[in-house]
């Protein structure tokens, strides 16, 4: 069974090793097609974790990544160290972000629209994972994803993974009015829809307003899983629907 996977195309260290899957493999059946690797979507549980043994296999882990129970928050955990066994089979850690220095803990967030973000130093002694959608953006999971690294934050480097285009984001005044209260700057994440009384928001843009202060150079951003139906699963689009993953780990084994 093949697994796709996307790389990023940025200056990480030699020993970072960074992926986004796609639906493309896996076991599920519909509406979940390919390679669903959320537990809490409504897919059978066996077929989940065959999915999850298939990544890890892919990626040659001897062990399952950290999954997160992601609740939208702004709730940044610490990797401590290789993951274990009980991980291959539950989503232990309420959060949305997860870091680590520990070489082979790998971080994971899942992603179906929501914007996946994947930080590194450039030393490649430091890695994070960000599960950012609009309201752990408000309220605030990347800053504290960010200041979560002991050392200058313009020696992170961001790769913006598979998310919702801003053509296809459609969201209320309410929304947009609760961002640009928290920074003027967030303004040019928004036009007006020319459907009705919307707005079309950017949440690439959105990101980067957020780390540029901090001198966080970012990547990618050029993906729409909305529109792209054969290789990403979107909740906006579908309803019922898998989650993707985008993980991060160090193998210092490649240096």
């Amino acid at each position: 069974m093949t697994v796709d996977l996307i790389s990023p195309s940025w200056p990480a260290a030699k020993n970072v090793r960074a992926y986004s899957t796609t639906r493309l493999g896996g076991v599920s059946c519909a509406p979940y097609n390919g390679l669903n690797l959320g537990l809490h979507v409504g897919d059978e549980r066996s077929t989940v974790v065959k999915n999850r043994q298939l990544l890890a296999d892919k990626m040659q882990l001897n062990r399952q990544p950290v999954w997160l129970q992601q609740t939208h928050s702004n709730r940044v955990v610490e990797l401590e160290g290789v993951n274990s066994e009980q991980d291959q089979v539950a989503d232990i850690l309420q959060a949305d972000g997860c870091y680590t220095n520990k070489p082979k803990a790998v971080c994971t967030v899942m992603t179906a629209d929501c914007l996946p973000l994947l930080l590194s130093n450039t030393q490649g002694s430091w890695v994070a994972a960000v599960h950012a959608g609009w309201r752990g953006l408000l309220a605030g999971i990347i800053q504290r994803s960010i200041e979560s690294y002991p050392g200058k934050s313009s020696d992170v480097i961001a790769w913006m993974g598979p998310a919702i285009s801003a053509n296809n984001f459609e969201v209320g005044p309410e929304v947009r009015d609760q961002f640009m209260a928290v920074n003027q700057a967030n303004s040019r994440a928004f036009s007006a829809s020319l459907k009705r009384a919307k707005y079309l928001c950017d949440i690439y843009e959105l990101a980067r307003v957020v780390m540029a202060p901090y001198g966080v150079t970012s990547y990618g951003g050029d993906y729409c899983t909305f529109e792209d139906l054969s290789l990403f699963y979107s909740y906006r689009r579908d309803g019922q629907t898998g989650r993707m993953a985008s993980l991060i780990w160090m193998d210092n084994s490649l240096c």
